[in-house]
Parts: structure tokens; sequence; C-alpha cells
């Protein structure tokens, strides 16, 4: 049985494995396995979708049936769980969250003791526990439930602690878009307390309408927002505050790549640092130039967040993150996280006295154009159709960009990349490319 994808277990609610009857096992295979260092706690939070009551109850019941006591957490952002799980020293945090997925669909994510997504190895072992037939621990030994009611203070308190003592927001003037997602009480608030004039949307979340319309795979209502309040800066969280995507003063939208670069150079100019920095196989490569022309050495790691914090270890760096707004800062957090990443994207602007168009201005980007195809069946890349379509098109680009091919860890989709110089010829090939894949996969 393989269960867990790249970033936990995901998919439609009511469809295996995202039903009731699984989640309860998942829950008590998940409480075997991590409830074995003596702790036997673990801490529970999740997004704003109207299935996390039921999802929050079945594994509620699987971990007590486990033996394994629960501290609830309420709707949380994701890296909060990772921060909290560490300090309240649990056996493993569990978010309930299908990230920037729409609300009919739903996840369950671990994190371990010291707040990092599980190495490969216990999610093998909690597959392996989910073939075993579910028993009950003795009545004096089942597992309790409690609920946290000042989780979100400790995880404001921990954000705001991310940037130096002192620093203040006074002048700037933020629109804040949590997605009416999980960050919906506290982001708005951590920007706040640090002084600045925030304005709030993304934040009414009625348990249909996360991601919807609003947050970082929607800026267009951020930029209209910024426009409308004359702000400084606007912020877009996901719906589970794990990815930031910033829009300048005049109205431009900054990806993850961007965002890094800034945070990177931030860095060097004030605290000389001098490690690497990880981007993905689809980061831009301007970020990659740019990211060399600090004198800073630049590796790229497969998609996913947790292929960049393993590249960040093996190397000793600090500093990671993808377009799609994951950033990494592990001299501040243990995973990826939207809010302290763009409190670090805010310091630079403080640090430096320039607006975020300025900041960002130092890294080309270059044209490229991304296609989704939708495809319920697995696409065999060495195709020899595919294959002699790739070649053609890193042939039109003259080794002057990239094409590159994945499959989606998360959703059912095909992703085709193309880089290069001129954006026109960019777009024509990934059509032609994507036009090919289409074929194939009928």
């Amino acid at each position: 049985m393989k269960v867990f994808g790249t970033d936990g277990v995901r998919g439609a609610v009511g469809q295996w494995p995202m039903t009731p009857e699984f989640v309860l096992k998942l829950g008590w295979a998940a409480g075997r396995v991590l409830g074995q260092d003596g702790r036997r706690r673990v801490l529970i939070g999740k997004d704003t979708r109207i299935s996390g009551y039921m999802f929050e109850s079945a594994l509620e019941a699987g971990f007590s049936a486990a033996g394994v006591d629960v501290r609830l957490l309420g709707p949380m952002p994701t890296p909060a769980i990772a921060y909290l799980t560490r300090t309240l020293r649990g056996s493993a945090g569990v978010v309930i969250s299908a990230s920037h997925n729409p609300f009919h669909d739903n996840g369950v994510k671990f994190f371990s003791a010291s707040g990092e997504k599980l190495p490969d190895s216990i999610e093998a072992q909690i597959e392996s526990m989910l073939d075993e037939p579910m028993t009950v621990a003795p009545s004096n030994l089942l597992g309790k439930a409690q609920r946290i009611d000042d989780a979100p203070g400790r995880y404001i308190e921990f954000c705001k602690s991310s940037v130096e003592i002192g620093l203040s927001l006074a002048n700037f003037r933020i629109v804040v878009d949590c997605a009416h997602g999980a960050g919906y009480l506290v982001a708005p608030r951590v920007f706040t307390e640090l002084g600045a004039e925030v304005i709030r949307i993304g934040v009414e979340p009625d348990g249909l309408n996360i991601n919807a319309g609003v947050g970082s795979t929607e800026p267009a209502a951020l930029q209209r927002a910024v426009a409308e309040f004359r702000a400084d800066l606007g912020i877009a969280l996901d719906g589970d505050g794990d990815r930031v995507l910033m829009v300048d003063g005049e109205g431009r939208v900054l990806d993850g790549d961007r965002l890094l670069y800034i945070i990177a150079a931030d860095r060097v100019r004030r605290a000389g640092y001098c490690g690497g920095v990880v981007g993905t196989q689809m980061s831009n490569l301007g970020l990659e130039l740019a990211i060399k022309k600090l004198g800073l050495p630049f590796l790229r790691a497969k998609v996913g967040d947790r292929h960049v914090h393993e590249a960040l270890k093996q190397q000793g760096w600090l500093l990671g993150g993808e377009s799609s707004g994951h950033i990494l800062c592990l001299d501040r957090h243990t995973t990826g996280d939207g809010i302290i990443a763009a409190l670090q994207v805010v310091s630079a602007m403080k640090h430096s006295g320039k607006p975020l168009h300025q900041l960002a201005a130092d890294m080309k980007i270059y044209p490229q154009t991304l296609i989704n195809i939708r495809s319920e069946q697995r696409v065999d890349f060495n195709h020899p159709t595919i294959v002699a379509a790739v070649q053609k098109a890193e042939q039109a680009l003259d080794d002057r960009g990239r094409v590159l091919l994945r499959a989606s860890g998360t959703e059912p989709l095909i992703r085709v990349m193309v880089e290069g110089e001129s954006e026109d010829k960019v777009a024509l090939l990934a059509q032609n490319l994507a036009n090919e894949i289409r074929a194939v996969a009928q």
C-alpha cells in the first residue's frame, strides 16, 4: 500500500484515502509508530476546510486507540504546527490540510518531534502498520485529548522573533491576504504588532472558500487591494500558510524566486552570509545567475520543499525555496513558513530603505512558460514521441534555456516547463511540446 505522496496523504474528500475510516486507521498506525519515544503525545492542527472537523475527530480517535495523547490546536498554519510540536515536546505534529487545493480536497501530513518533515523510513513504517489489524489499547492506557487555547499567541511571538528586536514597521501599509485559510487569525496580527498598518483580505473562512479567488494561487485580489489602498506592498499566503507571494507598490507580483533572492542578498549585505542557496528544477534561470553574482553557490533539488530541505541539510546551508513560494530560512525555522519569509523580505526593505520593486530589480527573470496537462494515467517521458519533442525544443533553445517535464506529486497533472530568452519562442515551444504529450496521453 502506497499512501504517502510528496507531502503526506492527500485526495478528494470521501474518496480513498481521504475517508473517515482510512484516516482513523492512519491515526492509529501513526500513533503506534510515532508514540514509541516515551512522550506519546501528538499535536493536531488544521486549515479551514469544512472536512477538517471530520478528519480531526477521526485522527483523534485513532491516536487515542493507540494510547497516544492528543493536543488540538485548531486552525493554524502548517509551520505553526511544526514549531509548537517542537516547543511543546510532542512526539509528532499532524496537519490536516490540502494546502493550495480547493476545499473539496484534504490531506494529512506529519512533522517529527524536531519540527521537520518525517523521513521516508518513518513513513514506510506507518504504511507497514496500516496493513496490520487495528487494535485498541487497554482502557487505562487510552490517549486523552486536550485543546491548547494559547497556540495562536505562542506562534505570533515566534514569528516576531524571526526579525531583530526593535524592528518597527510603523511606516508600512501592508495588505495581508490569508486565502480564507489557516493564517486568517495570526498573520495580520504579526504585522500589526510590529507596527504596520494592515489591511486584511481573505480572512472570512466559511469552510468552502479556502483559496477561492484569493491567496497566493490567485494574486489578482491582492493586486487590486494594493492599488485601492495605495499600500507599500501586499502579502499573499496559501491555504495552510507555508507559501507566500508578494506584490510590490506598483502592483507587480513577486514569486518565490524573487523573494528568495531578496532574502539572500540582504543576508550577504548585512551578515556576510557565505553559505549557498537551494532552488529546484523549476526555479528560474535568473535566480541561479543572480545568486551566483552574489558570490554564493546555487544547487537545484527536485521539486518539493522536502527535497529543498534535504539538500540544505546535506550542504549545511540555510536558504532555499521554490518559485511557488515555499521558502526555507533554516536559521529561523525548521520548515517553510510564509509569514516568516515575508518578514525577512520586509526586514530587507527596512534595512535598505528601498521599496520592494527596487530590491527585486537586480534579478532578471527569464521568460518561462508552464503548461499543466491533466492526465489520470501515468505518462512515460521516455516514449519516443516525447523524447523527440524534447530534443527538438532543446535544439531550438540552442543551450540558452531549459526544458523540464515532471508529474505533479499532489495532483493528476503533467507539468511542461520551457524557459529561454525569447518569450514568444518559449511559449510556442511549450505549446508544441504539450500537444505532443497530450497525443501520447490519450
